[in-house]
């Protein structure tokens, strides 16, 4: 290819992956619906994006470094606190049973169905063990299943990943140098020693970056940088010594980074989040390229087929065995038989592999490739489809009503808890003195566990079923501080109370952030109001229009959705006449005696 094909063709490549997840993103699909059948097209249109024309040789070697990144990422996210008991047994018979019923499963019918070899139908069978978090992450953010569930299938396609790499380079070698003899002894004590090498390499990796992170104390950039380069390079020397251990490196090392204490990884990292994301778009706009409109025809009905067998047969029957006296219940047992998409794991290893294999002359070998394409697209469509609509049968989604924090316990702040308790929600209150705790416990309003703010402001914790963080202290510099440090870490908004305009504090003044109840209504002219006699009121938005000595603070939708009101002012809200509104009275003309309320 001549220079200018070269730099068209890396150029179109990129503008693929970025807008198919911008339009992803926009339209709330997983990216991998779009990345895959825009790279086939792009690849069946033009010669200039096909990766091996781009790369050559070198581009199985840039496919795995790059699985590796993606597989430390996902490491970064599993929190072995999570992992215990039950859950961890659940995990585990996941991928024992898992592993070893779909390979037998998909290696018994795939010679009828695509007339291959045994070592090729052996091989088809590894590839298709896997899941892969870049595919099963998207789809559980959207269907936001109970959290037990969530863990369980995130901690399954995350360790099944390099599991099934290791496994898929012990059945190449296996089938490439001894036929369709795949079912040697010593394959075991190979698989050992492979898992060795990535224990090794793991524990290297996390050496260097011990190094780099706590005693050269990098800051964000050059940490970043640091850690990425440990990364490639474990994850590359692992290979050089035994083929896809750098798989098994990359994620011991990102699971021990996670869960050993000193590195204090923060839960939101954009940078490398971003470069991961753009390495997934990257990944499947060039594999699915390779992937020729002739090379389907022939495997498009079995295909389906397939597709129908792993979906209705195989994962319900290794769910089933897998949960048996879990504990969990049956629609979290039939959540998880719904639940096992394939990804770039997959995909890379078919494209990895096919090759080879053809090479060798294998019946049926130059199939890998486009059965594994269209189990991915099919599996990814289907459980994208269909993933919502089953978990809401099952009983296995999280409510969509609001579970606000509010963080303070001054009067009118519990008071304010109670308000939004009347209003239909699950009120959960923190504060840091006693008096004032007590003064939340007499109100009978949920009171969160002492180290709950500690958990919120770690940045390598998340705060599981907190949708809303309201923070209403007398302190305008801690709840400034807390609103910038808490905010990667609850999946929802997190709001502050504005400090007083002519308030001189260290921070809060200069801070930015979503500031509650306008320019009028700011902390000090609240708390007086409420001393005055002013009182919460609950009213529906049906009611009429509010009066003009009332405030509105929040708008409860009739899903429970919480929606307070901030500096764009109560008309950005615009309620709906099956909405509550929580307001803030006017001060009475007699006022309360003092200590009411």
């Amino acid at each position: 290819m001549s220079e200018d094909q070269i730099l068209l063709g890396i150029a179109l490549t990129v503008a693929l992956a970025a807008a198919c997840q911008i339009l992803a993103g926009k339209l709330r699909v997983p990216a991998l619906l779009l990345l895959l059948p825009a790279g086939f097209v792009a690849g069946a249109l033009t010669d200039v994006i096909h990766p091996n024309d781009l790369l050559g040789p070198e581009f199985s070697a840039l496919v795995s470094l790059s699985v590796a990144v993606i597989l430390y990422d996902a490491g970064l996210g599993l929190d072995l606190r999570h992992l215990t008991g039950r859950t961890r047994g659940i995990v585990g018979r996941l991928l024992a049973v898992g592993v070893l019923l779909t390979f037998l499963a998909v290696g018994a019918v795939a010679p009828a169905l695509f007339g291959m070899s045994l070592a090729t139908a052996a091989m088809v069978g590894v590839i298709l063990v896997v899941s892969g978090p870049t595919v099963v992450g998207p789809l559980l953010e959207y269907v936001r299943p109970d959290d037990r569930l969530r863990r369980i299938l995130v901690w399954e396609g995350t360790l099944i990943d390099p599991i099934g790499g290791i496994l898929g380079a012990l059945v190449f070698h296996a089938v490439s140098s001894s036929g369709d003899d795949v079912g040697r002894g010593h394959q075991l004590g190979q698989f050992a020693i492979s898992l060795g090498v990535g224990l090794v390499g793991g524990a290297v990796g996390v050496a260097l970056l011990w190094l780099t992170l706590r005693v050269l104390r990098l800051g964000e950039t050059l940490g970043t940088i640091a850690q990425l380069a440990v990364v490639i390079v474990v994850a590359a020397g692992c290979d050089i010594v035994r083929d896809d251990t750098g798989l098994i490196a990359a994620t011991v090392t990102g699971l021990a980074v996670a869960n050993l204490p000193g590195f204090d990884m923060p839960a939101r990292r954009p940078f490398f989040e971003t470069l991961v994301q753009l390495i997934i778009g990257l990944l499947f706009v060039s594999i699915s390229s390779t992937v020729t409109p002739a090379s389907l025809r022939p495997v498009l009905l079995p295909s389906l087929v397939l597709i129908a067998f792993l979906v209705l047969v195989v994962r319900p029957l290794v769910a089933f065995l897998s949960t048996v006296k879990s504990g969990l219940t049956r629609g979290e047992r039939g959540f998880i038989g719904w639940m096992a998409p394939r990804g770039i794991v997959a995909a890379s290893t078919a494209s990895a592999f096919a090759a080879g294999l053809s090479g060798k002359g294998l019946a049926g070998a130059s199939k890998i490739l486009p059965v594994t394409f269209l189990v991915i697209v099919g599996t990814v469509l289907l459980y994208a489809l269909t993933a919502a609509p089953v978990a809401r049968r099952l009983r296995v989604v999280r409510t969509s009503r609001s579970r606000p924090l509010l963080v303070g316990g001054d009067r009118w702040v519990v008071d304010m808890g109670r308000a939004l308790r009347a209003a239909g929600l699950d009120v959960l209150m923190w504060a840091g003195d006693e008096d004032e705790r007590e003064r939340i416990r007499d109100a009978g309003l949920e009171l969160a566990q002492g180290e709950l703010l500690a958990t919120a402001t770690n940045p390598r914790a998340r705060l599981e079923g907190v949708t809303t963080v309201f923070l209403l202290t007398d302190d305008d510099d801690f709840n400034a501080l807390a609103s910038v440090v808490v905010e990667g870490n609850v999946e929802g908004p997190v709001y502050r109370v504005a400090p007083p305009h002519e308030g001189r504090g260290v921070v809060a003044p200069y801070t930015g952030g979503d500031v509650l109840f306008g320019a009028r209504l700011v902390r000090h002219v609240l708390a007086e109001r409420y001393r005055q006699g002013a009182r919460y009121l609950v009213r529906p938005a049906s009611a009429g229009p509010v009066p003009a000595d009332c405030e509105t603070l929040f708008v409860v939708r009739a899903d429970g959705r919480l929606v307070p009101v901030t500096g764009a002012g109560a008309g950005a809200v615009a309620p709906a006449p099956e909405d509550l509104l929580v307001l803030l009275g006017p001060v009475p003309l007699t006022r309360p005696a003092p200590g009411r309320g």
